[in-house]
């Protein structure tokens, strides 16, 4: 394809992707419909591009916080619309052939049960977290105890990982965000989160480290050797967030520990590490140095703006830059520290996104070609795939983002 062509696609893109939040959402083919979307009140001119976006964006955030709520709608409408009876998320289809992927992951999956209760809180409808109630105790059977490491642990690809554990309680956390419960027809899920807790617990060092993997088979072992970058960062917020279910102090002084280890390592663009700011700033004291980290982080993330957003990214790493720069957002404000300087960058982010959620493409596609996939974040032309991630990345980031503007208006404490 032609660099003329793909602007112009580009710009058909941003149009639909504006267009998209305007209409009353999507109807699943089961007769089953689950929620219209507040509807944006202005839209850019036909000739818009993504610099007009921008500037539409910044008209108000009322409009802005239209979009970004019909938008979240919209991703979790695509994932309870394609969630199977037995709870089974969507983990990849190919567009437009409508392929679908195997080797799904549990972590990604059961993270995507846990961004389902995130529109349920945001939405204010039950059909999300009854969706979400399904996937999670689908996954939750992936859950195992042995006589050789303390708890529990999620089993997933041959090991059982620390952010396999984080992102089970994450999505126990949103559930008792969005319900202010955590008994799921029976089943005692705060229990379950303490456990999970207990085997990250079992993992950490005495300088606040983790290890992050085992073999959970009898006489298996702690492996020295795995570890994957953001799984630290999952555990931090994992942790935080038990601290807030629980009042449990031991939660937060681990959090804490981990936190300190992480403050030592070179700065990356790690939205969890970002989202434990939050928290921090939320249930404890964000530091002096927890600032200049997170911003940190911030100025990396912007520094890559132009790689981040050009044409051929990957749409699900950018979605983890808008979690990232939303929560530090909120983090510096509610901390009374500096922070509009992140309101330009995170519409940029944003504009990106809406522009990749179907139907609106950058690809040539066609309404009828992806009409089944409507509401899903497609990745990028090349590798024309919606995975279950990035709707997941998306939703839990367009909340945050919401959560920061809610402040800026003025309804919450800065």
């Amino acid at each position: 394809m032609s660099g003329a062509r793909r602007k112009d696609l580009t710009y058909l893109a941003v149009i639909a992707g504006l267009v998209i939040v305007a209409v009353v959402l999507i109807v699943s083919r089961s007769g089953r419909r689950l929620i219209s979307g507040p509807a944006v009140t202005a839209a850019p001119p036909a000739e818009a591009t993504r610099s007009d976006l921008h500037l539409t964006m910044q008209a108000g955030s009322a409009e802005l916080e239209q979009m970004l709520t019909t938008s979240i709608v919209a991703a979790a409408d695509y994932l309870a619309r394609n969630q199977l009876s037995n709870g089974e998320l969507p983990y990849r289809v190919f567009v437009p052939e409508g392929n679908r992927g195997a080797s799904p992951s549990v972590i990604r999956l059961v993270a995507g049960s846990g961004s389902l209760y995130a529109t349920c809180q945001v939405a204010g409808d039950d059909t999300y977290c009854q969706a979400a109630d399904r996937a999670l105790a689908l996954y939750l059977n992936n859950l195992i105890d042995g006589d050789h490491f303390p708890g529990v642990c999620l089993y997933g690809s041959g090991r059982c990982s620390v952010g396999g554990n984080a992102l089970a309680i994450d999505a126990i956390y949103k559930r008792w965000q969005a319900t202010g419960s955590t008994n799921m027809n029976g089943t005692d899920l705060m229990r379950i989160a303490r456990d999970l807790g207990e085997n990250t617990a079992w993992m950490q060092h005495e300088d606040g480290s983790l290890s992050h993997a085992f073999d959970p088979f009898p006489g298996g072992e702690v492996d020295p050797e795995y570890f994957v970058v953001y799984f630290n960062g999952e555990s931090l917020m994992a942790w935080l967030q038990l601290y807030e279910m629980t009042g449990e102090a031991d939660w937060l002084e681990r959090a804490r520990a981990l936190n300190a280890f992480m403050l030592r390592q070179p700065v990356l663009q790690d939205h969890w590490h970002a989202y434990s700011f939050m928290f921090f700033a939320n249930l404890d004291t964000l530091t002096a140095e927890d600032a200049e980290y997170a911003t940190q982080i911030a100025e990396v993330i912007i520094a890559d703006q132009a790689r981040l957003l050009a044409d051929e990214r990957s749409a699900i790493s950018t979605a983890t830059k808008v979690e990232a720069l939303a929560s530090i957002a909120v983090a510096l404000a509610r901390a009374g520290m500096p922070h509009e300087w992140l309101a330009p960058e995170l519409e940029k982010f944003a504009a990106f996104m809406l522009a990749r959620q179907l139907p609106a493409n950058l690809c040539g596609w066609s309404a009828d070609e992806v009409a089944h996939f409507e509401g899903g974040i497609y990745r990028n032309c090349e590798d024309p795939y919606i995975r279950v991630d990035a709707n997941q990345h998306w939703i839990n980031g367009a909340a945050t983002y919401l959560e920061y503007l809610r402040l800026l208006d003025g309804d919450g404490s800065t």
